[in-house]
């Protein structure tokens, strides 16, 4: 399973405690399924939650998504969670409040001694790294770069937005989102994340606008907190078909200038050059993984 990265456009958080959610979540068209143990669970109800994991897993993936677990931050809560989440259905860890390598590698030595006990093979699961506070935010190379697990990067938003005094807004959070994806796309992850915040999911159209433009700032896909925004998130996360068919016309017309002994060509008045073959190229290989998860998954 670590061999080809996921294709997660849309990574749906369902409280793995609340069973009108976990029933209806495979319904929903997510990409992934985050069963959170973490903000959406009351202290009191976080041992429910971890005995849930096992059947909720089962049930949240019957419509071809991934399965998450969001796990707590401190150690105490953390170990209980990964126990319980290292098991048949699970495909992967999301990792909140990641401090530095090291505690990657740490949660990464327990995830590896829980696989052996349950007899599930080693390596299987994969990880979301979740940055969340300015303390980390430098070492956002190394935690990127700490686990070969790890298949996906983030910027906690709003956690980021409270610990340096300001308002989840685009503005405030540009930077630190561009430090993420910088780093998630120097260590060969996925970076994931809106350029905006996900408050606003009541205006539909305007999500998705952003969403377009979170696609094109580089991200590959995002997480919601309601069943409504993940049609629009797979929605713009997927290259238009006008961009597929022009990726093509770049890849063919690049193909003709090399035959011909031309370094590079003009399409649409537009230098082609090896950077926006790169993209295409790119573009087109995405293309071919969404329609082969869509093959897969109906």
């Amino acid at each position: 399973m670590m061999n080809r990265p996921p294709v997660w456009r849309s990574l749906l958080y369902v409280p793995a405690h609340v069973e009108r959610f976990v029933d209806k979540a495979h319904t929903r068209g997510a990409d992934a399924i985050q069963l959170d143990l973490e903000d959406s669970v009351p202290p009191a109800e976080k041992p429910a939650a971890r005995a849930a994991i096992a059947t909720a897993a089962q049930r949240v993936r019957r419509g071809g998504a991934d399965v998450l677990v969001r796990i707590n931050a401190p150690l105490s809560l953390a170990v209980p969670d990964i126990q319980a989440a290292i098991c048949p259905g699970v495909d992967g860890l999301v990792l909140t409040k990641l401090r530095g390598p090291d505690h990657v590698r740490l949660l990464d030595e327990l995830v590896s001694e829980c696989e052996e006990n349950a007899g599930i093979a080693p390596a299987t699961l994969r990880f979301l790294l979740l940055v969340e506070t300015p303390e980390a935010l430098p070492h956002a190379h190394a935690i990127a770069a700490a686990s070969p697990r790890a298949v996906a990067m983030s910027l906690g938003a709003e956690d980021f937005a409270t610990a340096i005094g300001a308002e989840p807004t685009e503005e405030a959070l540009a930077l630190p989102r561009q430090m993420l994806l910088i780093a998630a796309r120097a260590a060969g992850l996925m970076p994931l994340g809106l350029m905006g915040t996900l408050a606003g999911f009541a205006d539909a159209e305007a999500f998705r606008a952003m969403a377009i433009r979170s696609r094109r700032a580089g991200f590959e896909g995002a997480s919601c907190i309601n069943p409504a925004q993940v049609a629009p998130l797979n929605a713009a996360f997927t290259p238009a078909d006008e961009e597929v068919a022009y990726a093509r016309r770049v890849i063919a017309a690049d193909a003709e200038a090399r035959a011909q002994g031309r370094g590079a060509v003009a399409l649409d008045g537009r230098m082609i050059d090896v950077p926006v073959v790169r993209r295409a190229e790119r573009l087109l290989a995405r293309h071919e993984a969404i329609r082969q998860r869509q093959t897969m998954h109906g």
